[in-house]
């Protein structure tokens, strides 16, 4: 599944900052789905992958949303929601390289009143910081979006966010690359191919306002998770990858064809080429 995109390369590079001219790899791990079943396995299927990333040489990772299984729990469960983020968090930080986190629909804890400080989206906010923002590393800008939030009953990405977005844009110099990372996607074939129909229940329903924000900017990928397929879109010059899923079917082995795994991204300059790598996690009996 490897390619090369090499499209306007070396033009790039001219205008590119000197650190934007260095080569790096980093990771992207969705749908790792920790969760509260022994069977399952999860945490240690977790440390196996982020592992074998940073021993890959990946400078950092990226979640795709999905980390816990923890939108199902009552009030009664809170603390094993407690639980579940504070030792997913306690195995990213032995992994020894950065993570950069994206929050999913299963990331919402819902069993609070929605005035405690863990309703919704606050237990990820509490553990992991913002569910929208963006960081540099060697001259490329990355951008995490929030396509989790909700507007008239479908995902979406909020008025507020939006803003956020904008303003962030109209401050990034129009040459500079960049790659968005969301959970809910912003295009896939999921249900197509699955189900022989069309809809949007998979991806977020203001996503063409929100693609056509970078039109005059340098996007060049955006990696999605939510439908443990993997997927490979290019639209516009832009890469569109949902990178299968950590867990494949939910810990139960491959998903339609997709072996659990993650996706290895390589930065060179303006360019890039990915590799989806199946980590080795085979099925506990």
């Amino acid at each position: 599944m490897n390619r090369i995109i090499s499209t306007f390369v070396w033009l790039g590079l001219l205008s590119l900052p000197a650190d934007a001219q260095e080569r790096f790899s980093f990771a992207f791990l969705t749908d790792v789905h920790v969760n509260g079943n022994p069977q399952a396995h999860s945490l240690a299927g977790f440390r196996k992958a982020a592992s074998a990333a940073a021993e890959q040489g990946a400078d950092f990772i990226i979640t795709g949303g999905d980390n816990v299984d923890v939108d199902g729990m009552g009030t009664a469960q809170r603390d094993q929601a407690v639980g579940l983020y504070t030792q997913y968090k306690e195995v990213a930080g032995s992994i020894g390289i950065p993570f950069h986190y994206t929050i999913g629909n299963h990331d919402r804890y819902w069993g609070d009143d929605a005035s405690s400080g863990g309703y919704g989206e606050k237990l990820f906010e509490r553990f992991f910081g913002r569910t929208y923002y963006s960081f540099e590393h060697k001259g490329w800008l990355f951008v995490v979006l929030n396509s989790t939030q909700v507007c008239n009953g479908q995902y979406c990405v909020d008025a507020e966010q939006q803003r956020w977005l904008t303003e962030l844009l109209e401050k990034t110099p129009v040459t500079q690359p960049i790659v968005v990372s969301v959970h809910v996607p912003f295009l896939s074939l999921y249900y197509p191919v699955l189900e022989g129909r069309y809809t949007a229940t998979d991806t977020f329903v203001n996503q063409k306002e929100i693609f056509d924000g970078f039109e005059r900017h340098n996007l060049k990928l955006v990696l999605q998770g939510h439908q443990h397929l993997y997927e490979e879109i290019k639209v516009k010059g832009v890469q569109f990858i949902t990178a299968g899923a950590v867990s494949a079917n939910w810990w139960g082995g491959p998903f339609h064809g997709t072996e659990e795994g993650y996706l290895l991204v390589h930065i060179d300059g303006d360019g890039f080429t990915w590799e989806y790598v199946d980590y080795g996690w085979e099925v506990p009996e």
